[in-house]
């Protein structure tokens, strides 16, 4: 039977063969054991944008001197003491929502 994409499960016409024909997952327990990494990864990731927002926002509020640039405020907020409290401070936040979840 001919037809258009999605003929059902009575055709056999090559493009609804190769349009139900995907990649599938080989071992969905490493899936699994992957979900909390990146779920770890992606809180830490978000509370370091906050940390970082969050300094932007104090460069343009505290220091406003004339001719102060978006390219001064970055480089004077993006140095490597910085980047260690904000790891360190997402690892923190990461563990205590961790216990406020497992405990609540």
């Amino acid at each position: 039977m001919v037809c258009g994409i999605g003929g059902g499960d009575n055709c056999d016409c090559r493009r609804c063969l190769l349009w139900y024909d995907g990649p599938v997952l080989e071992d969905p327990k490493s899936a699994r054991r992957l979900k909390p990494i990146w779920r770890a990864v992606i809180e830490m990731a978000f509370i370091i944008f906050l940390f970082y927002s969050n300094l932007l926002m104090g460069e343009f509020e505290s220091g406003s001197r004339k001719g102060k640039s978006l390219v001064f405020a970055l480089n004077d907020i993006f140095t490597e003491t910085n980047f260690a409290i904000a790891v360190v401070s997402a690892l923190v936040g990461y563990i205590v929502f961790e216990q406020l979840r497992k405990n609540c």
